[in-house]
């Protein structure tokens, strides 16, 4: 698949010497959902606002669309559309005129229809002449939403989109993101809600203090390094697992009440049933049990600790 956005060997140090991002390198494929994970303080922000071109690269080469974010920044600009954590609009003026001066700061001519099918798509249609001062939180995020979809983009980021916004507001943002993905345009998202990123995107990377540490497909990352386990509820309670299991990845819980048995669902054998023949052997039986599996943001976690 082509890649719409490629970054080869960023980086950025501040003033001050901080440096926020060390030799990045991103394939972004057109028309995928793209997850870009990682702690506060990470780098996430600064890589989005070098590719959007709010801030100036350090070293390396960031293309949007086949153009050069520095040297042809007017075209890879007008390919993107940027969702910012922060709320910025004008207090004073109305949701269509913030929507159409923003379409306008791109060169685009103007197209009403156009406007009024993103305000309708983000339930603004009946507000469009009501002034930005007079909206809720939520509606001042729709607003933003349109701002950066009024010039039509192929291109799409989200910079912590749901972040303090109610259950509604954010089931409507997923369906529209999603039916701009049908529609070709390529999503970038950074979010907290790594719920989020499980369920709607394609592929997942994660940064830490400035580093690319992983980019992979988000089914293939859940199998690569996502683990099963089986819990057991026991009878009685152990003191200790005895020394003959001792070859088996096994925990016990504080209480002595539950073993815990770690295995790869991806091998060709579990293990379970060995187990089981051998706990009976010991005399160790168990009243219920059940199986649970990774979620992504256990995943994300166990990442990131490995790189601290």
């Amino acid at each position: 698949m082509q890649s719409i956005i490629s970054v080869r060997g960023l980086s950025k140090v501040y003033e001050g010497g901080f440096q926020a991002l060390k030799n990045v390198n991103l394939e972004i494929q057109q028309g995928e959902i793209f997850a870009l994970l990682g702690p506060n303080g990470a780098g996430k922000t600064t890589l989005i606002s070098i590719i959007c071109g709010i801030v100036n690269p350090g070293s390396g080469q960031v293309l949007a669309d086949g153009h050069d974010i520095v040297t042809g920044f007017r075209e890879a600009r007008s390919r993107i559309g940027l969702v910012p954590q922060e709320l910025t609009t004008d207090s004073f003026e109305t949701v269509w005129n913030t929507a159409s001066f923003s379409r306008g700061l791109f060169g685009k001519p103007a197209n009403p229809a156009h406007l009024e099918s993103v305000l309708r798509e983000l339930s603004l249609w009946d507000k469009r002449d009501t002034r930005i001062m007079k909206l809720s939180g939520g509606m001042k995020r729709r607003v933003m939403i349109a701002k950066a979809l009024a010039h039509e983009p192929q291109i799409l980021f989200l910079d912590e989109p749901t972040a303090g916004v109610d259950v509604e507001l954010r089931q409507d943002m997923w369906n529209m993101v999603r039916r701009l993905r049908e529609s070709g345009v390529t999503i970038i998202l950074t979010t907290h809600y790594i719920e989020e990123a499980e369920e709607m995107a394609d592929r997942i990377g994660v940064i830490h203090k400035g580093e690319i540490i992983v980019v992979e497909d988000k089914d293939v990352l859940m199998k690569k390094l996502g683990k099963k386990q089986l819990t057991l509820q026991l009878q009685t309670p152990l003191a200790d697992i005895p020394p003959e299991l001792a070859a088996y990845p096994l925990e016990l819980s504080a209480d002595g009440a539950q073993l815990v048995y770690t295995f790869d669902a991806q091998g060709d054998r579990t293990g379970i049933a060995g187990l089981l023949r051998r706990l009976g052997d010991h005399g160790i039986d168990f009243k219920d049990l059940y199986t649970s599996e990774s979620s992504l943001e256990e995943i994300f976690v166990s990442l990131v600790r490995s790189r601290a």
